[in-house]
């Protein structure tokens, strides 16, 4: 038999598995049956949240407890599982469960979707990866539900302890409630739960992996202990910023008491790394704030993860060149370890494409939508950063509005990753060849 002439490669596959599973969706979210008014949601809306969803991003042009039903939300709820674990770990955990053996072309494909350096221990990683995620949907699931059991029925409680589990964790944002969780603004156990899985499903399957095997920061690959490091420091950073930026604004954190300040300031810095709950009115925090968060937006979670963005490790890695040279040393240096060159070349070109992105859908939308620079900006930034968060402007998208912002999304969710793959491959194609050297002028 004559073999297909058109072999995909792993970054070619990844796209086509992602458009799938969103075509999937929006013919389901597309049917009568998902809507609570027994009329079809207009297809333009369903592929917006189906993008959404499967992007883990949480932005969202209709509104999804009042207009879908619970079939309907059972589909988000399925596209943002597939969409925060990947459609390839899913099918391998599949193929493994029906005794299926995994080729090396699928392993290949394994080990684009889970952004790891090598194909060695890419199915051992979709294991702890199946069984991770389990443990903390289902530990969060539990104490969400007795929380919620409190106000509400107990099994409409347990379906939103799932639901909020399943979305904080895979860093969604979608959300039951018509307010996101600016209701439990103050409620410590709802904020320390969702951050605490948003956290967990945003720093990398492959650095839970390593801190499982691990268990000591000495023995830590490099890439974790960036990943860590830059994580922690963000947050801390995050939500001093936020207290200090915020602390006398009477339409946010001015009004409440310390700890409820506190604890706020701290939520709203951890949701900016792709989550996309708020516990603060967005549109009512100050300008200045608004640019911090779209910087967070921006840097998003980390490799191998639930999020989106440019990446915590393409952050640091930039980050630890740019102070090499204003140090005037050679070597790019992290924890006693040297940097590759081509690494933070990578690094660079992510960042460098991801903000050209970014410029380029915001001048188109400024033009399409009449909306002001800082409200475009910002919901683009979160559309790339699979984050979620809004200042209202996603509902009054007009259908080019609602295209772009879908487009970004997708591109958010599979961009950066399958970008770097395939510089990746172009160096190791022309590292042979070397051009005379000649310097230019700078700065």
């Amino acid at each position: 038999m004559r073999e297909w002439p058109f072999r995909l490669r792993p970054p070619q596959i990844m796209v086509l598995g992602f458009g799938l599973v969103i075509a999937t969706g929006t013919l389901l979210l597309s049917l009568p049956v998902a809507s609570q008014t027994g009329h079809p949601v207009a297809v333009i809306d369903a592929l917006f949240t189906a993008t959404s969803a499967t992007a883990v991003t949480g932005l969202n042009t209709v509104d999804t407890q009042t207009t879908y039903s619970l079939f309907g939300e059972l589909v988000i709820l399925s596209l943002i599982q597939t969409g925060g674990l990947g459609f390839m770990t899913l099918s391998t955990l599949v193929a493994l469960l029906i005794g299926k053996r995994i080729t090396l072309r699928e392993r290949l494909v394994m080990q684009e979707a889970m952004n790891q350096l090598t194909v060695e221990g890419v199915v051992r990683l979709s294991k702890y990866v199946l069984v991770f995620t389990l443990l903390a949907e289902g530990l969060g699931a539990v104490i969400l539900s007795m929380r919620f059991s409190r106000q509400m029925p107990l099994g409409q409680a347990i379906y939103f302890g799932i639901f909020h589990s399943v979305s904080a964790f895979c860093n969604a944002g979608f959300d039951l409630f018509s307010k996101s969780l600016v209701d439990y603004r103050g409620d410590w156990v709802v904020n320390l739960v969702i951050t605490g899985l948003i956290i967990t499903g945003g720093i990398g399957f492959s650095v839970v992996a390593d801190i499982y095997t691990k268990r000591s920061w000495q023995r830590l690959s490099l890439h974790s202990k960036i990943v860590i490091r830059t994580t922690l420091w963000l947050i801390l950073a995050g939500t001093l910023i936020i207290l200090a930026l915020e602390y006398t604004n009477a339409k946010s954190l001015a009004p409440l008491p310390l700890s409820e300040k506190v604890l706020a300031a701290y939520f709203q810095a951890v949701t900016p790394r792709t989550a996309g709950f708020n516990t603060l009115s967005i549109a009512d925090l100050r300008p200045v704030t608004l640019l911090f968060i779209i910087i967070l937006m921006f840097i998003g979670a980390s490799p191998g993860s639930t999020g989106g963005g440019i990446k915590t490790s393409t952050f640091a890695a930039i980050a630890a060149a740019v102070w090499t040279i204003i140090r005037g040393n050679v070597d790019i240096e992290v924890f006693g370890r040297r940097l590759p060159r081509d690494t933070v070349l990578k690094a660079l070109a992510i960042a460098a494409v991801s903000m050209l992105l970014v410029v380029t859908v915001t001048g188109i939308l400024l033009i399409t939508e009449g909306a002001e620079l800082e409200t475009v900006l910002f919901e683009v930034t979160s559309a790339f950063g699979t984050v979620g968060l809004s200042m209202g402007l996603t509902p009054r998208l007009t259908v080019i509005g609602k295209l772009l912002i879908s487009a970004t999304m997708f591109t958010g969710r599979v961009g950066p990753l399958t970008l770097a793959f395939a510089i990746a491959q172009r160096l190791g194609r022309q590292g042979v060849k070397h051009y005379p050297e000649e310097r230019i002028i700078v700065g």
